[in-house]
């Protein structure tokens, strides 16, 4: 599924249309519950196949919350509908952005998390276009506020990015050097992004941008792995490079690689 075959405006009706997010599955933790973790599917996909996936990882002590994007006609599949977090063109740092259903996905992560108890750390992930979305909230949260300016109520501890790229890239910078506490907050939320360098949906290279464009903006725990010869799709060294990377900066119990 290319990403690259049409241009498409952040200002189409689609965007603009109040959409309901699909049905959200739930995989509970199995040991004590220390963390629980959004995880976001990529384009076309639903929460159910996420959990799936989730729910083979050896991490006994996360709940993982796998929602499902809207269902949207896409411009790039020639109008035909599928579950999608926001519209996306050409992947290019000239592209437009989809600010409106990138805050409206963002919200309504938060609000899965909000009920969270006050000691469990929250932290959001994903693949392809939920990678997108996760990096897209990773700077809602240094930033303390939305792409319109509504307050981001969410304490993340954790971001994971496979196989995607950064929303918003081009103005990041300006928008975290002029606030001490953005700054703040960017250095000190850790991020994993992981990318195989035979993807042919979503270039290696934009991958390598994304982190580059995150640390010139400020956020230094960043963590960047590269996969050889893996395409667009996870495989089990990569999901054992997530479970170990969560279990250190979680500090999680009982992790068995």
């Amino acid at each position: 599924m290319s990403y690259s075959r049409s241009n498409m405006s952040s200002g189409s009706r689609t965007a603009r249309r109040t959409l309901e997010f699909g049905r959200t599955h739930v995989v509970r933790p199995r040991g004590k519950h220390q963390a629980t973790m959004v995880w976001l599917h990529g384009l076309g996909d639903n929460g159910s196949s996420a959990s799936q996936l989730l729910e083979s990882l050896s991490l006994p002590n996360i709940k993982w919350i796998c929602p499902t994007a809207p269902t949207r006609p896409v411009a790039i599949l020639g109008g035909y509908s599928c579950t999608a977090w926001f519209e996306v063109g050409e992947l290019s740092e000239d592209g437009p952005d989809d600010w409106e259903s990138l805050d409206a996905s963002a919200a309504h992560i938060v609000n899965l998390l909000a009920a969270e108890p006050a000691d469990v750390k929250v932290g959001i992930g994903g693949f392809s276009m939920g990678a997108a979305m996760a990096l897209y909230s990773a700077t809602c949260y240094a930033m303390g506020r939305y792409g319109n300016g509504n307050p981001y109520p969410l304490n993340l501890r954790a971001v994971v990015g496979l196989s995607g790229w950064l929303p918003g890239a081009r103005s990041l910078r300006n928008k975290i050097e002029g606030s001490h506490e953005a700054a703040r907050r960017a250095a000190s939320l850790p991020i994993l992004q992981c990318h195989g360098n035979a993807d042919d949906v979503v270039p290696y290279k934009y991958g390598e941008k994304s982190v580059q464009c995150l640390n010139t903006a400020g956020f230094r725990f960043l963590t960047f792995k590269p996969f050889d010869g893996l395409g667009h799709y996870t495989v089990p060294k990569e999901m054992n490079e997530v479970s170990n990377w969560l279990t250190a900066r979680l500090g999680l119990e009982g992790y068995r690689s």
